[in-house]
């Protein structure tokens, strides 16, 4: 199972040292033991040895693929993807019973090739070259607002992204604008958070696009905010939604809307995406990485009633196949942005990827790195706002 996870691993295994003639018994007898991997392991051993603990090397990795085995005189070569489709089996036939039949089946077909992947695109990981401090404790007079709505989860990791790339964050709930304690009119960026508005009892996002739309407050303070030259707005999942809801990002006479994933389910993952040429203030910088994102949505199916063309895309999702595309968008999106460039609906997590740790699959060349692409963005918006007061 540890070769499982990457098309480029193989491993051979050499159980001789274990001095147990069948090979059976050598793979499953029950004596309590470790398999640990270490860089020496040579060094390991005898620090081991000094202290009591019998060790043995038994493999080292090799040929992509292969999965080579031998046991005294017995030796073997296994196929690593066959045996991983014969151990994802399992899965598929269960998936088959709670999805949609035919994507279960893509799954089974195209999890192997849907692979993860970063192109950085000469972005060096360093947080001094994009100019912040993560280790700041003072203001810097750019403001930003998380809008939150009962229900919603992602504020927090928001906040602490925001607060990373250079700005000074405040809280404002959907009750601090209904009653008027709070007009946006002392930030320049608000971001629609991610969760469950309502717990989605009235579909995604439809219940908090009602208390905007029939509470004049936060109706008003909405649209003095988007009436504003000098404002950015991001919408990320629940918010994308809402945003989505609200009209506020193609400008269409048919607004585009969001409907529940081909699967029918809830759909929570770590997926690939691209970033195409865009006009996105965020993102334009990044156009042309791929990137690493974590989604998770029930409802992040994009309904374009237009050809493609007529969009903004932002953000693409890398594959078109289940679940690499998670809800079967038209185009692979993945967010769409305003014909000028400021607002930006999308339905992955970046917030949930801005530091390597928080990645399912980082290249290892890049380990070091202090932040990911996806604060850069975040870093974009900052400028943006500086440049424009």
């Amino acid at each position: 199972e540890m070769v499982f996870a990457d098309n480029n691993l193989g491993a051979t295994i050499d159980l001789t040292a274990i001095n147990e003639s069948d090979l059976v018994k050598a793979l499953f007898f029950e004596n309590p033991g470790l398999v640990i991997q270490v860089a020496d392991a040579d060094d390991v051993i005898a620090k081991l040895s000094n202290a009591g603990v019998t060790a043995v090397k038994i493999g080292q990795l090799s040929e992509a693929g292969k999965m080579k085995i031998k046991n005294c005189c017995a030796e073997m070569v296994l196929d690593i993807a066959t045996l991983r489709d014969t151990w994802f089996k399992t899965s598929y036939l269960l998936d088959k019973k709670q999805t949609t039949p035919s994507l279960a089946e893509e799954r089974f077909n195209s999890y192997k090739n849907n692979e993860l992947k970063w192109n950085f695109n000469g972005f060096t990981g360093k947080a001094a070259d994009l100019g912040i401090d993560l280790k700041r404790r003072t203001k810097t007079g750019t403001r930003a607002a998380i809008i939150r709505e009962k229900g919603v989860n992602g504020d927090r990791e928001m906040a602490y992204t925001l607060y990373s790339a250079g700005f000074d964050v405040k809280d404002v709930h959907m009750t601090d604008l209904i009653a008027g304690r709070e007009d946006l009119s002392d930030v320049n960026m608000i971001v629609f958070v991610g969760g469950f508005s309502n717990s989605d009892v009235l579909g995604s996002a439809k219940g908090w696009a009602g208390a905007f739309l029939y509470n004049p407050k936060a109706k008003e303070a909405l649209d003095n905010f988007f009436a504003r030259p000098d404002t950015l707005s991001l919408g990320i999942c629940n918010g994308c939604q809402l945003m989505i809801e609200l009209g506020l990002v193609t400008g269409h006479d048919q607004k585009p809307h969001m409907e529940h994933n081909n699967s029918m389910k809830f759909e929570s993952g770590f997926v690939t995406v691209t970033i195409p040429e865009n006009n996105s203030v965020m993102l334009k910088n990044l156009a042309g990485m791929e990137l690493g994102v974590w989604i998770a949505h029930g409802e992040g199916k994009f309904n374009l009633p237009y050809t493609e063309d007529k969009y903004n895309v932002a953000v693409k999702y890398s594959y078109s196949q289940y679940p690499a595309n998670p809800n079967g968008s038209p185009f692979n999106v993945a967010g769409l942005n305003s014909p000028d460039g400021r607002h930006l609906a999308m339905m992955p997590h970046p917030e949930r990827a801005v530091f390597p740790w928080q990645c399912a699959y980082y290249p290892e060349n890049k380990k070091k790195d202090d932040v990911t692409p996806w604060l850069q963005a975040f870093v974009e918006a900052k400028k943006w706002i500086n440049s424009h007061k």
